[in-house]
């Protein structure tokens, strides 16, 4: 389990969530605690200086665990698998995606993991945001039970809050973070 705030993609990636995604006020997360700060990722994932980064250090994280399948729990993992598969491309590093619904669909294929699943691949969930981990567990969950094992959960984000990360770590053998609430906090204005 780690916190990459030392290089120079991390300190960029906290700066541009301390612009884009940070928000000071009272929330409710989806843990159903009450914060004092929110951090929304996808205001930072949804523009291409932020996708292009979150993908390249997705990217260099799978690769450095061999993984060759990725996936999460939507809506929340959608654009990151996303930015890590086009980041895997430009690569020419084999990477597949797939999403988690909470819910098994109940039409078309009524499937509750979709995209391209394969259980006996070496397989990595993401996550934008980690306070207590409990949605990532639940993707670790339905991995499982289609008869997959997760190898590795990286999150964007670790609040460093209710042991999210350790949770994981125990659950999946490997949690890491691209950058955490208190780098971010270093560039909040």
């Amino acid at each position: 389990m780690s916190a990459d705030t030392s290089t120079d993609s991390a300190r960029e990636l906290a700066r541009l969530l301390a612009r884009l995604s940070y928000r000071s006020g009272s929330f409710r997360l989806a843990s159903g605690k009450q914060s004092d700060f929110y951090i929304d990722v996808k205001q930072t994932v949804f523009t291409a200086a932020g996708a292009e980064l979150v993908g390249r250090a997705l990217c260099e994280r799978l690769a450095a665990h061999d993984i060759t399948s990725v996936g999460g729990m939507a809506v929340g993992a959608v654009p990151l698998v996303t930015a890590a598969l086009v980041e895997a491309a430009r690569r020419g590093y084999p990477l597949d995606g797939f999403f988690v619904r909470r819910e098994v669909k109940d039409h078309g294929t009524s499937r509750r993991i979709d995209g391209l699943f394969d259980a006996s691949a070496r397989i990595a969930l993401v996550e934008d945001v980690v306070t207590t981990g409990e949605s990532t567990v639940q993707a670790i969950d339905a991995v499982e039970a289609a008869g997959g094992k997760v190898a590795l959960v990286v999150t964007v984000v670790d609040r460093q809050e209710e042991g999210g990360l350790q949770n994981l770590a125990a659950r999946a053998g490997a949690a890491e973070a691209l950058t955490s609430r208190a780098s971010i906090l270093e560039h909040a204005g």
